[in-house]
């Protein structure tokens, strides 16, 4: 008897192992230049919608953002989705009067606009006069997006230390150095440099907003 239940405690052992394993292979890995992938291209594994989970879905290969406000934070393996320093970068389309955002330095929250974090606009059309390529409510790119509704453009973003910089289309649109007694908008205390995931927003119904090549490259800290 007592042979008998070492041999099932090695079993399970081994058992775990495997599934350890699984679980690793399963992880994303980087291409050649250390970008790892963020959305698969057919499925949300690895992110958590918030409050109107529905406003999310995948279509084409693309995360469609589209109904009642929801935000969509990643929740997957990629440094546990916990970034410091990193470049982000994902192509997006936007539609007529579509407004969106990418977070980061934020996390879960299940109501609500994200109460940590900075946002990086994505407005073309809307009638919020804060546009594509701003830092929202700290460093805005105000009245003119520098880019076209229906027409698929890049976003990217870089932190490093207190240093934020966003591009689009490869055109810098956006330099902060967050100040060392930063106290910012009294609306928004939480935007801070600090650590965190990543998330998209889905701002309303009549907003809708494609991403897809969604990846992101962790710096050294």
């Amino acid at each position: 008897m007592k042979r008998f239940a070492l041999a099932v405690v090695a079993l399970a052992l081994a058992a775990g192992i495997v599934l350890a394993a699984g679980a690793a292979t399963d992880a994303p890995k980087p291409d050649k230049d250390g970008w790892y992938p963020l959305f698969n291209g057919e499925n949300l594994d690895g992110w958590k919608a918030s409050e109107n989970k529905d406003c999310f879905k995948v279509e084409d290969g693309c995360i469609v953002a589209n109904g009642k406000r929801s935000h969509l934070f990643y929740d997957g393996p990629v440094a546990d989705h916990d970034f410091t320093n990193f470049e982000f970068l994902a192509e997006i389309k936007t539609f007529p009067q579509a407004n969106s955002g990418i977070f980061f330095h934020t996390e879960y929250q299940e109501t609500g606009w994200p109460a940590k974090g900075y946002e990086c606009q994505v407005n073309a059309t809307h009638k919020d006069p804060k546009k594509t390529g701003g830092l929202y409510a700290v460093r805005d790119v105000m009245d003119t997006a520098p880019h076209k509704d229906g027409e698929w453009f890049t976003y990217y973003i870089k932190v490093d230390g207190k240093k934020i910089t966003i591009k689009i289309n490869d055109k810098v649109t956006c330099e902060f150095t967050e100040p060392d007694d930063w106290k910012g908008d009294p609306k928004f205390t939480g935007r801070k440099v600090s650590h965190g995931t990543i998330a998209l927003q889905g701002h309303d119904p009549g907003s809708k907003v494609l991403y897809r090549s969604v990846k992101i490259r962790p710096l050294p800290n």
